[in-house]
């Protein structure tokens, strides 16, 4: 059983006449017999039965013709949903780490979807930590993700779009409050309070302790900077973060690092070997205009 066979059959049972269907599908009359022979042999039922000059839909051809069109107006709604997505609309799958949710994030999409070739362009948002983000990338969940740099991933193309600060948050009553800096080294001696190990932020940091050989007292991992800088505020311990919006507001103290600039990338990714409609190849276009 084919489509055409399909439409051929739902044509005949509209016009009840296999020489008018024929001249309107633009086929030889022949040719349509054949084919509705065909499709009754592949049934088991004969589907017309013949009325003077025309024919009419036997009981079983009325049952089929209720599938048929059932059939028939799903396979037209696919082909414009097709052409949906590869014209002007479409829907874009972006997941990201929470420190880009409370402005990044929605500034960029919110500016893509400003420009009139993007108006009819949806968007789905996730948040996750980078380990949950590639595996979304690579079983098709997601079709760009916005996170830590991963090693060893050929198959995934990085970009880096945003360069965030690293700095040192304590308690507005720790001993280190009143301070404008403080060496690396000092993070030693005090509680820590880090991201979870498993994060892009958590292997970064645990990667810039090993660097200044310091062992830290790490009480408890956090998911985010937010949950990280509550916990600081109540005096658990200090912290090394990103120095991101949501932390502005928290009642916590901000310290530099002496003599160190310590900046964390974060990365747009997307596969390289699979294909992205035209409004997601727009978006990331878009995007690495604007880093």
């Amino acid at each position: 059983m084919t489509l055409n066979q399909l439409t051929y059959f739902q044509k005949i049972a509209e016009l009840e006449h296999f020489s008018r269907a024929a001249e309107e599908l633009n086929i030889s009359q022949p040719s349509l017999s054949r084919s509705i022979d065909t499709l009754e042999q592949e049934l088991g039922l004969p589907l017309f039965e013949k009325q003077g000059r025309n024919v009419a839909l036997t009981k079983y051809g009325r049952i089929f013709l209720e599938h048929t069109e059932r059939i028939l107006a799903e396979v037209r709604t696919a082909e414009r949903k097709m052409q949906y997505l590869t014209q002007d609309g479409g829907h874009v799958d972006i997941a990201y780490v929470s420190p880009l949710a409370n402005y990044y994030i929605p500034h960029m999409v919110r500016s893509f979807l400003n420009r009139p070739e993007n108006k009819n362009v949806t968007f789905s948002f996730s948040q996750a930590r980078t380990s949950d983000l590639i595996a979304g990338l690579k079983n098709d969940t997601y079709d760009v993700i916005f996170g830590a740099y991963v090693e060893d991933l050929p198959s995934i193309h990085f970009t880096p779009i945003l360069k965030q600060q690293m700095c040192v948050i304590t308690s507005l009553n720790h001993p280190l409050a009143d301070r404008e800096s403080i060496p690396f080294e000092v993070l030693g001696e005090y509680p820590l309070i880090g991201y979870n190990q498993s994060s892009g932020l958590g292997l970064y940091t645990r990667k810039l302790y090993r660097q200044h050989h310091i062992t830290p007292s790490l009480v408890i991992d956090c998911p985010d900077e937010y949950s990280i800088a509550a916990l600081v505020a109540e005096d658990f311990g200090i912290a090394l973060v990103a120095d991101v919006d949501t932390i502005r507001d928290a009642r916590i103290q901000r310290l530099s690092i002496t003599g160190e600039e310590i900046i964390h990338t974060v990365y747009m990714a997307h596969m390289k070997n699979k294909y992205l409609i035209p409004a997601a190849n727009r978006f990331l276009e878009f995007v690495r205009g604007m880093s």
